[in-house]
């Protein structure tokens, strides 16, 4: 009996941390999505791969370095009385290069095709990946710190990691090409960026906002928009059934 209740224990708690980490792993597949469709066509789903694997590479890496990753919440300097941690440095940096990164995007899709087309010729794979693996650090850290106090045992953590990365890269692939068919979704990608940005700044500088606020409008902006695109191809068909 105590067995059963171990075993049943533990497969909740791999359920509910892999349910998390892909969660969590969300805005880390739009950010390589986005990054990736820079690439020709061809180097596109190679550089979605290499991505995610170099998101659990820093994950399962940042797992066993529990100690260090424990250590970024210590303070390091004060600025007006307010503590600044190695981990507050990383949100701060890693979400002003969102911000930026998604801005710039969002400029280059308003200004027209030529920007875009500059940008494409202009986009290698290795700085692709590298941006990736940078970036890859700042997601990682808050879900590293959450699965830290959700489970004890590592192996757990680590399976988690491995089975939602494994379930990023199967749908990865769906979530690009369905963001580069309509406009209109990847801009509203480029704002959730743009918004996920804001919010790591703000929590480095310790006005920490819950994740669960951010996802649900992110989720509820989709399902208006999925009503907004099936608007759309009905008016489409009705006008291809009956031209004027």
């Amino acid at each position: 009996m105590n067995v059963l209740l171990v075993d049943t224990e533990i497969a909740a708690a791999l359920v509910s941390l892999t349910a998390m980490e892909i969660v969590l792993g969300i805005d880390n597949i739009i950010f390589i999505s986005i990054l990736a469709s820079k690439l020709p066509e061809h180097q596109r789903k190679r550089a979605r791969m290499l991505g995610l694997a170099l998101a659990m590479l820093t994950r399962i890496a940042l797992l066993f370095s529990l100690s260090w990753v424990m250590s970024l919440k210590d303070p390091l300097f004060a600025v007006f009385q307010h503590p600044f941690s190695g981990r507050d440095l990383l949100l701060i940096g890693g979400g002003l290069f969102l911000v930026a990164k998604a801005t710039r995007e969002i400029h280059e899709r308003i200004e027209g095709e030529g920007d875009e087309l500059f940008t494409k010729t202009n986009s290698t794979f290795i700085g692709t990946l590298i941006q990736i693996a940078l970036l890859d650090i700042v997601f990682s850290l808050d879900s590293v710190i959450t699965a830290v106090g959700m489970v004890d045992q590592l192996w757990i953590m680590v399976t988690a990691v491995i089975i939602s990365v494994i379930a990023m890269m199967i749908f990865s692939t769906s979530v690009s090409d369905f963001i580069l068919k309509h406009p209109t979704v990847k801009m509203l990608a480029l704002s959730f960026l743009l918004l996920i940005g804001v919010v790591l700044v703000g929590d480095g500088f310790g006005h920490h906002i819950a994740k669960g606020y951010i996802y649900g409008a992110m989720a509820f902006s989709v399902f208006v928009e999925f009503l907004n695109l099936a608007a759309s191809r009905k008016k489409k068909a009705e006008r291809e059934h009956h031209p004027s």
